[in-house]
């Protein structure tokens, strides 16, 4: 499998350099970045349209001002698209969307597959515990730019599919009148350290409280993922996917 990867000087970018360079049949020919670091071990391009090389699918680690230029490379190279990138808005994923008519793309928050197992778990919960209040606790290390989590809000619309009551999503509470609210769903930021990420989805009930959690101890977890739904996008028709595809 032939890999352009777009973000390759970023924290991510280098983890998933590491991690090919130790599966067989898997090479990066190529990275998009907007500067050239000169130590990675193929030729990186700071216009994605330059890129000459060949490729089976573009994994994309990039950020939000990269993903218009990563989708028309897609679309006019006609190659399948993993899309990993946090923080996008409604624009984003409207144009996502758009180019999902012409490619396959598989576009997830986050990639990795315990992650994506913990999604499907709390929707079950959030049915299964009708009358509980439910919260999103992420914490992720000091240098994370975009809260809450993409991830916390993917653990968010679980619980919404579960649970039709929810209509209000609060962020974080202060305040002299933060009584819980029918309805609601808090979702809590923590920024410190060194944490690679963590996702806690409290249930509270009367007298007892249901509290499910995944630990991410490396980004290794989320370039194994990656690869995983690289492997899966190149063949499929075009359309928009999900990890959960990925998993059947």
């Amino acid at each position: 499998m032939k890999i352009l990867l777009s973000g390759c000087t970023g924290a991510m970018g280098r983890v998933i350099t590491e991690v090919c360079q130790s599966k067989e049949g898997y090479e990066i020919v190529a990275g998009f970045a907007i500067s050239d670091t000169g130590d990675l071990p193929y030729p990186v391009y700071m216009d994605i349209q330059d890129v000459r090389e060949e490729v089976d699918v573009v994994i994309d680690f990039s950020n939000v001002d990269a993903l218009a230029s990563v989708l028309d490379f897609g679309v006019r190279r006609k190659v399948p698209l993993v899309i990993a990138t946090t923080g996008l808005g409604d624009d984003e994923h409207e144009k996502i969307r758009q180019a999902a008519q012409e490619v396959p793309i598989l576009q997830s928050g986050n990639m990795s597959l315990g992650v994506n197992t913990l999604l499907y778990i709390v929707e079950k919960l959030a049915a299964s515990l009708g009358d509980f209040d439910i919260e999103v606790v992420e914490k992720h290390h000091r240098y994370k730019v975009d809260a809450p989590s993409g991830t916390a809000q993917m653990l968010a619309e679980a619980a919404r599919k579960g649970r039709q009551d929810i209509d209000r999503l609060v962020y974080g509470r202060e305040g002299g009148d933060t009584k819980r609210q029918d309805g609601e769903l808090g979702i809590h930021s923590i920024r410190g350290g060194t944490i690679v990420g963590e996702h806690s989805v409290i249930f509270a009930g009367e007298d007892e409280i249901v509290e499910i959690k995944h630990t991410a101890l490396s980004k290794k977890v989320f370039a194994h993922g990656a690869f995983k739904a690289a492997d899966f996008i190149i063949g499929q028709k075009a359309g928009l996917y999900r990890m959960e595809d990925v998993m059947g």
